[in-house]
C-alpha cells in the first residue's frame, strides 16, 4: 500500500509518500481500506516530536472507509460497512488495522470524509464541556482556537446545550467571523488583544464558567485568568508547543480547578464510545456541523501539514488516498 511516512521527527518535510506493507488484521481487529483521513493536531505533534512506534512510521488518529477484513473474533461490525476508525498511529495510508473496538458505524448516505473528523475532535470537545467542565445550561464558556477541529465542535455543542455566552480566540478576524454562524457571540483575536481581560470585560469583570484550552504553553495561564469564581478550565492540547508554566496560586482565590483531559485514556469505556457514536449520528442527521476547511491528496500530506500549521484553516484539512 501506499503511505504518508517518516524515518525521523521534524517539520512537515519529514513526510515521504512511499511503497510500505500491507498491515495485518488482528483476531479482534479490521482492516478498513480508508477513504478519508481527518488530520489531528496530535498529528502534527507526533509528527514534531512524538516516539516512532513503527519504521517508517505512518502516523495519524482517526481515518474512515470501508471494512474489507475481520478477525475471527470480531461480532461487532462486518466487511462492506463504512466506518469511522481512531488508533494510535497508522491513519495517514491507504489500508489500516484497528480494533474493532475503535470503528464507530458510519450512517447511510452520511459523508465519510465528515465522519472522519468526528471521533477525537467531537468527542474531545464534549468530554471537555461537560464530563471534565460540568457547563451547565446559561454559563458562559471561553474556547481558545476556535477555529480549531475541537473548537469548532465545543463552539457547537456549547450552543446546543444552551450556554449564555460563548467566546472563542483565534490568529484572525476573518477566521473569528466565520464561526459565528456555528454560535459564536464574541471572537478575540488573541495577535491583538489579552484574551483575559477580553474574556472579563465581555463579561461585565465577571469571567466564564468554563474554558476549553487545546493550545497550552503560555496561554493555559491566560484562560486561569479569565475564569469566573468557581470557574472550570478543560485543558485538553499543547498545540502552542510550549512549556506547560502555570501559577497554581491563581486558582486559589477564586476556587478555581484546572482538569486535564485526554480522550484516549478513557476511549475504550462504553460511556466514551456510545457518546461517539451519538455525536456522528448527530451530524448525520444535521444537528451537527463537520467543517472541511481543505482536502488534499495523501501524496501531499506534507503540505497538509504544513497548511495546518501556518493557522489558516477552519474546522479539519482532510487527505483522501
Amino acid at each position: 500500500m501506499k503511505a504518508a511516512v517518516y524515518y525521523e521527527n521534524g517539520g512537515p518535510e519529514v513526510l515521504k509518500y512511499e511503497e510500505i506493507p500491507d498491515p495485518t488484521c488482528h483476531p479482534k481487529g479490521v482492516i478498513i481500506r480508508v477513504e478519508a483521513i481527518a488530520i489531528e493536531g496530535g498529528d502534527t505533534l507526533n509528527r514534531w516530536r512524538g516516539p516512532l512506534m513503527t519504521n517508517p512510521h505512518v502516523v495519524g488518529y482517526q481515518a474512515a472507509g470501508e471494512i474489507i477484513e475481520i478477525g475471527d473474533q470480531v461480532t461487532n461490525v462486518k466487511v462492506g460497512q463504512k466506518v469511522a476508525t481512531v488508533n494510535n498511529w497508522g491513519s495517514h495510508a491507504e489500508l489500516r488495522s484497528v480494533p474493532a473496538r475503535n470503528c464507530w458505524p458510519i450512517p447511510d448516505g452520511f459523508d465519510v470524509r465528515k465522519a472522519a473528523a468526528i471521533p477525537v475532535t467531537f468527542g474531545t470537545a464534549h468530554d471537555c464541556l461537560f464530563e471534565f467542565g460540568r457547563m451547565k445550561k446559561g454559563e458562559t464558556v471561553l474556547v481558545q482556537a476556535g477555529a480549531s477541529g475541537v473548537g469548532v465542535a465545543a463552539i457547537q455543542l456549547a450552543k446546543r446545550a444552551g450556554a449564555g455566552l460563548i467566546l472563542a480566540t483565534a490568529s484572525s478576524d476573518e477566521r473569528l467571523e466565520k464561526l459565528k454562524r456555528l454560535g459564536l457571540d464574541h471572537g478575540i483575536n488573541y495577535t491583538r488583544d489579552d484574551v483575559a481581560k477580553e474574556a472579563k470585560r465581555l463579561t461585565d469583570n465577571k469571567g466564564v464558567d468554563v474554558v476549553v484550552d487545546s493550545v497550552g504553553g503560555s496561554t493555559l495561564q491566560g484562560s486561569i485568568n479569565a475564569l469566573a469564581y468557581r470557574g472550570r478550565v478543560s485543558m485538553v492540547g499543547a498545540a502552542g508547543r510550549e512549556p506547560m508554566v502555570v501559577d497554581v496560586g491563581s486558582m486559589m482565590g477564586g476556587n478555581r480547578a484546572l482538569s486535564g483531559v485526554f480522550l484516549g485514556a478513557e476511549i475504550g469505556t462504553d460511556r466514551v464510545h456510545d457518546n461517539i457514536q451519538q455525536l456522528i449520528e448527530d451530524a448525520a442527521k444535521g444537528e451537527l456541523e463537520v467543517i472541511i476547511d481543505k482536502e488534499f491528496s495523501l501524496s501531499d500530506a506534507a503540505a497538509a501539514h504544513a497548511y495546518i500549521e501556518s493557522r489558516q484553516a477552519v474546522g479539519r484539512v482532510v487527505l483522501v488516498p
